[in-house]
């Protein structure tokens, strides 16, 4: 909400007190000004001058020579502005003069003719563009005849406003018009709030002979009111509401359709001013609207209606989408003799509803979904039809014609005083909270040490006593609530097991290298089922933003995918990333989804590269499968963790191994198949993606440290000659189960297939570490324990040792 400060003052005495201590002032109580903004900041030296003569500038085509009048003396000014004519009194900088930009007026000469001045444009003078008339959008600013030469265009443009924009809340509606934002002004400056004086409705029913009004659906327009005003000209208004709209951020089009928007900005009810001779009947009928029905809005668009969407109708055809925008037909034109002013209250959900449906935000939808002041309904329609005898030489005809089936309660809140104090932390007395409810304009009794408050129709934000005590402390101060301790018993925050081996994993991650990126949980249909743990079918939108974000990923990899690709194809060549993130397993139509926390990581290009000492070393399955043991050796599961090939659809038939922990599915990691590179236009990628819900739900030991060995350790290593398809980490586990308690380590340190191997056989070499913490081992106790290491790989693999 833009609020004028200069128009803030025909309702409260601002006295005293600039833009910027109110600004505080009301920021401190609840509502943010999230700006104090000057019209036009710097300007000086601009008048009203009157062009005796505009002629044509004799050396150039699109310049024009005037004399023009200042009220002192008569300046010669080179103009330019496709408008400028003889006879105008216009916006004048004069020599000297400083425009917005510390533009500073000199005199100059333009194709040798001195100009002494300029004349402005309102863009010129600082308004921005999209709120200036479409009259004087691409030329200069005439002012009316009835302003004085040489008067300080200053003060008659406005420009030396302060606009306060207002980041109201949803609940604060009632700020949504100067009289709301003046309520709340007087209330905390605490002076009186000065109402427009809107004359009383005659008894008489004439308008009864223009219009009748039906309303079929009343709990969508429970209240409808219209006034008829005839004889109205159509014209420019008046320059102190043209400043006013534009202070506020609207447009001025003409006299009529500007006093509904400024009765919009003043009562913060929408009007709607119908041309009466174009709407074809004598009635208004208010229905929802037919499936399929068609109308043209003022912005010239086509719409189409459905059965959702409530319309204003000349009983046959739509004029308008109630709440949201009125209908070309019967749009005011600038033959418009008769105007039928509709002031109404509409149903938020009906109007939200029909503007989200339709694509239309308008300033008055914005109003109705957010609840409009029902006591202001004929209030802003009285005053519209005296604005426009005032300002468009009109005839009000007599009485309103309106359908009121509103049934609105009271809305009565109790609340004890020991309860406000004791939510606020103050001693406030009841009398002092009566006073603070006074100065709100907000009815209320003391009754037993109890408010009894019956708020005000304009603030139907307040429905619950802690509405109450919100009330009365924010204008109590909240700098002045007291400073307390809180009371009680507490127990000191700590991090679950789950978060800390979250937080752990990240800073592992980083620590090899790796770096946190945050991908999109919305995917295609195509990607979203692709390298799943789980297979389910994939959950749709109801509104996609687009068919690329349009079901609930199942798997975090391509979007890590993407993030290769983008970087790859801007010349990043070594990428290696991760991401901590969601997927969303649909349980069915009629249950929430499963939502779990994946880890997937993606490592492309060069893992290592030294040029200084010509070490280089590219991506390949040990540096993504290192990763993870470094991860699973620091959370205390790398003795439970087991590797298996794998095929999975997507990746490297020959380069990807099943992870799996305690004998259940982790996850996977290997390199991406070959046509997905292809078609990615990637390099070669290693991929990994792990289940965290089970990784960090595996119980582990409490750590404990172990004393370094005292005696000395004996090493064993040998080559083994075993099947091709035997598994390195089936061996290890067998040797470290033979072992037995002597044997503490066992590694691979090499693998070999090819020349003096029979077919369909290789040999993988072991290093063995045995030592007692006890006792230095003797070479029998070695060899016992060695045999039958030997034994069991013998009896359960057929391995025999090389060159034996």
């Amino acid at each position: 909400m833009l609020v004028s400060y200069n128009w803030l003052k025909d309702y409260v005495d601002l006295s005293g007190t600039t833009p910027e201590e109110l600004a505080e002032k009301i920021t401190r109580t609840g509502i943010e000004v999230e700006s104090v903004d000057p019209v036009s900041e710097g300007i000086k030296g601009v008048v009203v001058g009157y062009v005796k003569e505009c002629v044509q500038h004799p050396n150039a085509d699109k310049l024009n020579k005037c004399q023009v009048d200042l009220g002192e003396e008569t300046v010669q000014i080179i103009c330019g502005a496709p408008n400028v004519a003889q006879g105008q009194k216009v916006a004048v900088a004069t020599v000297g003069a400083v425009l917005p930009g510390n533009f500073k007026i000199k005199k100059a000469k333009l194709r040798g003719e001195e100009s002494n001045g300029m004349i402005c444009s309102l863009q010129e003078l600082g308004y921005e563009a999209k709120v200036i008339s479409k009259d004087y959008s691409e030329g200069i600013f005439v002012f009316p005849e009835n302003v004085e030469v040489g008067q300080d265009a200053i003060e008659l443009l406005n420009l030396h406003d302060k606009i306060l924009e207002l980041g109201l809340t949803p609940n604060r509606s009632d700020c949504l018009s100067m009289l709301g934002v003046a309520y709340e002004v007087a209330a905390i400056l605490g002076k009186d709030v000065k109402l427009p004086d809107v004359p009383a409705s005659q008894a008489t029913n004439s308008t009864s002979d223009y219009i009748d009004i039906r309303v079929d659906v009343p709990e969508d327009n429970p209240l409808y009111v219209a006034k008829i005003v005839k004889n109205v000209t159509i014209a420019p208004s008046p320059l102190w509401l043209q400043n006013r709209l534009m202070a506020a951020g609207i447009r001025p089009h003409n006299n009529i359709v500007d006093i509904t928007n400024y009765i919009l900005l003043e009562y913060g009810q929408p009007l709607h001013g119908f041309d009466y001779d174009r709407l074809g009947s004598k009635e208004i009928l208010v229905r929802r609207a037919h499936e399929g029905e068609k109308i043209v809005t003022l912005d010239d668009a086509e719409r189409t209606l459905s059965a959702d969407h409530l319309v204003i109708t000349n009983g046959n055809e739509p004029v308008a989408v109630a709440g949201v925008m009125g209908g070309a037909n019967s749009e005011v034109q600038p033959d418009t003799k008769t105007v039928l002013i509709e002031s109404a209250l509409f149903n938020s959900l009906t109007v939200r509803k029909g503007s989200k449906d339709l694509g239309l935000r308008s300033e008055a939808s914005n109003r109705f979904e957010k609840g409009v002041d029902p006591e202001r309904v004929r209030l802003a329609a009285e005053r519209a039809a005296e604005l426009m005898a005032d300002l468009a030489g009109g005839e009000v005809v007599e009485g309103t014609v309106e359908v009121d089936t509103l049934k609105a309660e009271p809305v009565v809140i109790e609340v004890t005083i020991e309860k406000v104090n004791r939510v606020l932390g103050t001693e406030l007395t009841g009398e002092e909270m009566s006073q603070l409810l006074d100065r709100l304009k907000i009815a209320h009794e003391i009754s037993e040490e109890k408010l009894v408050v019956t708020p005000p129709t304009r603030r139907g934000d307040l429905l619950i006593p802690e509405d109450i005590i919100e009330e009365i402390g924010r204008l109590y101060g909240y700098d002045n609530l007291p400073y307390t301790l809180p009371r009680g018993e507490f127990n000191p925050g700590s991090l679950t097991p789950y978060q800390r081996k979250r937080r752990v994993t990240r800073q592992i991650l980083e620590g090899t290298g790796l770096y946190q990126v945050l991908t999109y949980s919305l995917t295609s249909k195509e990607k979203a089922q692709k390298y799943a743990l789980e297979t389910r079918e994939p959950i749709t939108l109801a509104m996609p933003m687009s068919e690329e974000r349009s079901q609930l990923r199942l798997s975090v990899l391509p979007g890590l995918i993407e993030v290769i690709q983008f970087n790859q194809a801007r010349q990043n060549e070594s990428v290696a990333i991760y991401e901590i993130g969601s997927v969303f397993l649909s349980n069915g139509l009629n249950e929430l989804p499963t939502e779990k926390e994946h880890l997937a990581g993606a490592l492309a290009g060069d893992w290592m590269n030294h040029a200084w000492q010509g070490e280089k070393k590219p991506v390949d399955f040990y540096v993504a499968k290192g990763v993870l043991d470094v991860l699973f050796e620091k959370l205390d599961v790398a003795s439970k963790v087991e590797y298996k090939p794998a095929q999975i659809e997507g990746m490297h038939p020959g380069r990807t191994a099943e992870v799996s922990l305690s004998g259940q599915k982790l996850g996977f990691v290997g390199q991406l198949h070959p046509s997905v590179q292809k078609e990615h236009d990637l390099k070669d990628t290693y991929v990994f993606e792990l289940d965290l819900s089970l990784l960090f739900n595996e119980e582990t030991k409490a750590l404990q440290y172990q004393a370094i060995p005292r005696f000395p350790s004996i090493t064993r290593d040998i080559a083994l000659i075993l099947d091709s398809g035997v598994l390195a980490g089936d061996v290890k586990k067998s040797i470290l189960a033979a072992g037995g308690k002597l044997l503490k380590e066992v590694s691979v340190f090499d693998v070999y297939e090819g020349e003096h191997m029979e077919p369909g056989k290789k040999s993988i070499a072991f290093s063995l570490k045995y030592y007692d913490p006890e006792k230095t081992l003797t070479d029998e106790e070695v060899v016992k324990a060695h045999d039958k290491v030997l034994e069991a790989v013998q009896e359960q693999f057929g391995a025999s040792l090389r060159g034996a």
